[in-house]
This record gives C-alpha cells, structure tokens and sequence, in this order.
C-alpha cells in the first residue's frame, strides 16, 4: 500500500470537520434511534436514508471502497477521519448498516463483478436496504441447525421456513440468506448455502416485533413458496457456512472492510459526568458523592482503554502477541460496558430512574433508560457474549471445547 499524502489527508480531514459541523440535524421534532436495531417508524426510516445518501454524496462513506463500484476509491485513512468526525458532531446514525458493515465488506472480499456492480452503490446510497437471515424461532445460537430450505427447480430456488430477528425486515430491499440446499449432508454445515435473496416477492412476508421498550425495529420473516432466481446464490451449494463465518467476522469487528460511519450512538462518559452534574443523591449533587466519584473514574478510564484497544488493534506490531485477541474481544468487552455505564446512569438517579421516555420527570427524556433495555439485543446479535466468550477461548487462547 502507498504511504498516504498527509497533506491532502489533513485537507480532507479538515473538510469533513467543516461539512459535519454545518450539516448535521440539531433540531429533530421525533426521537431519533440510538442504533441501527431501533428503526420501528417510517418517519426514522425515511429521514435516516435521507442522511446516510447526503453523507454518501459529499464524499465521506464509502471513500475507500473502489472507485468503479461507486466507492471514493482513496486509503482507509481518509474514511477513518470523515467517521471520527461524524463521531464528534454526534451525527445521525448510517441506516444500512447491514450492507455498510457486513454484505458491502463480503461482496468486496468474494463477490462476482457482476455482485460487485449490482449491489455496492445501492448500499452506500441507501437506495438498497439489506437485512440478515441467519437466526431462526427454534434454533436459538445454533446456526449451523437452520431449517429454512432452499430447493432448486430450474432457474430458480424456492424457499421454505422462517427468520427471525430480522433487523429492519420490513424496509429491506435485500436479505443476506442462510438456507439448507442439502438435508441430507454429511455433516448439517455442508448441507447449507448463502444467498443474497431479494425480499420483495411473492412469498415473503415480515412480520413487526414489538420490543419491551415499546419501540419496534425487528421482524420475523417467513418464506412460504417463495421464488428467487437462482443466480443469488453466492458462491456454490454447500459454501454456506464457510460463507456465513466471513460474514459474522465481519459482523463482530475481527475482520475490516467496512464502509465507515457509525450506526450505533454509544453513550459517553462524559455524558454522565453532566448527569452527575444534577442528580441528587442525599439533597445535593451526585457528583459530590465520593463512592459515585470513583466509579465515574472506573468508567471513564475503562472507556478510554477501550478507544485505546481499537487504535492498537489497528497497528500490526502491537497486536501480534495474540492476533485477532483485540478484535474478537472488543465486542464482548464493548458491549458489556455500555450496558454498565447505562445502568450506572440510571442507578444515579434515585427515585426519578423508574421515569421513561416522554415523561416530564425522566432525566434526559429517558435517554438512559432506553439505552440500558435497547442495550442487550447488542449483547444478543452477532452472537450472543456466552458465544463469544467461547469463541475467544477456543480460537485466541487455544483452550479445548466444554
């Protein structure tokens, strides 16, 4: 890789600050979602697809994906630095987070030309939505088990079984598909395929789930009968887990290639430094209180490792002692401490913590309510921090299974 020009990086980092700072939503008349997994309404889904296609246009998603499949063809450094100032100006999140994240990545690593040319403009425009199938009712973290059944005939496949938890189903234009082609393989994992499944057809229905939080954002989705062309399949019958792996590498941070942006607004510790600022706690301010003194400081040194860990995770000769520790265990640790400093916040808050959001009396409009309950389906997605756990004793630290 060439060395990249640092003055035209500063320039461009200093451009994205510039366009950030005057383009982005300050007064919002409707609650905006936290994450990618809270878009329940068609006014959120319409003005998100609105911003993430802005961004897009000027030139700060996608910079460093190719040039040809629509991308801005530069270095990842130059991605890095419009993403760090979305982060800064707190920005909207990007909508497509699914193909941004996960297909746009995989479609890059191992799709066809054809793939590449259909597909990666329409994902980081927002004019494509992509969702994922993998997950099923009756088989919980057991993905290798998906029943959903994929049987050829002719040009075609035709697909049979349900998904669930499928994030933003009921929008998507797309569905990254685990289905068995196969039941009767040597082993279940050989007897599945991937596909990159259309969901507006006959046979495809997404039902809404409604979330204990009140707000919507997954569905389940069911394929009765239904007809896709048989050139979605990726790759060949039988690939699908192999397929699938890439895919949730990508989906749990061990593997790059994403379009940038954030489609998650993590809570900050310094957000609750102004919270501590005016609860009370014995009639005066939290903050005064010794005990919430240092766990404040607990947090906000955890959060600042935590940033640490993802630069050095980023510098080959600093992540080598045991390579992919970092970015497997960034998920778990990550995720874990979101939903601690959530609680935290609402624990500081007394007797006003049981008020939610649109209550006069909830702190922040119940910001931190909502976060700490929407906090666990990321504790759950890409597999669940048990599965990662057992992921990053099996295959960083080489400890045999059970």
């Amino acid at each position: 890789m060439t060395a990249v020009d640092q003055k035209q990086l500063q320039e461009f980092k200093q451009q994205a600050e510039a366009w950030f700072a005057e383009n982005t939503p300050r007064e919002v008349d409707f609650m905006l979602p936290l994450t990618f997994m809270e878009v329940g309404t068609d006014q959120q889904f319409e003005f998100l697809r609105a911003w993430q296609n802005k961004v897009y246009e000027a030139g700060y998603l996608g910079a460093h994906w190719p040039k040809e499949f629509g991308g801005g063809g530069l270095d990842r450094a130059f991605q890095d630095v419009a993403t760090k100032a979305m982060a800064a100006e707190r920005t909207p999140i990007m909508l497509n987070a699914i193909g941004l994240n996960w297909t746009g990545p995989l479609l890059l690593d191992r799709g066809s030309e054809e793939e590449k040319k259909k597909y990666i403009k329409g994902i980081l425009s927002a004019e494509e939505i992509w969702c994922q199938g993998f997950s099923e009712p009756d088989h919980g973290s057991d993905l290798g088990n998906a029943q959903t059944r994929a049987v050829r005939e002719g040009d075609e496949y035709v697909i049979n079984g349900s998904k669930i938890w499928t994030t933003q189903g009921n929008y998507a234009d797309y569905m990254i598909l685990l289905a068995r082609t196969n039941p009767q393989a040597e082993s279940k994992y050989k007897g599945l395929s991937f596909f990159l499944s259309p969901m507006k057809g006959q046979g495809i229905e997404t039902v809404p789930i409604r979330k204990l939080t009140g707000e919507y954002g997954f569905t389940q989705t069911f394929f009765d009968n239904a007809r896709i062309p048989a050139s979605c399949l990726m790759g060949q019958e039988g690939e699908g887990w192999l397929i699938a792996m890439q895919t949730l590498e990508y989906e749990r941070g061990a593997r790059s290639g994403q379009a940038g942006g954030h489609v998650m607004m993590s809570a900050d510790p310094a957000d609750i430094l102004e919270l501590a600022r005016h609860a009370q706690i014995n009639g005066k301010p939290a903050i005064e209180d010794p005990a919430i003194r240092e766990e404040l400081v607990a947090l906000m040194t955890e959060a600042r490792a935590l940033g640490l860990n993802s630069r050095r995770d980023k510098i080959q000769p600093l992540a080598q002692d045991r390579p992919m520790s970092l970015a497997l265990g960034s998920k778990l640790a990550s995720t874990d401490f979101y939903q601690r400093l959530n609680a935290f916040a609402i624990a500081m808050q007394g007797t006003r913590a049981a008020y939610y959001v649109g209550d006069p009396q909830a702190h922040d409009n119940g910001v931190w309510q909502r976060g700490y309950l929407n906090s666990f389906s990321a504790t759950i997605g890409g597999g669940t921090s048990q599965i990662q756990r057992n992921i990053i004793g099996e295959h960083v630290l080489g400890l045999p299974k059970g």
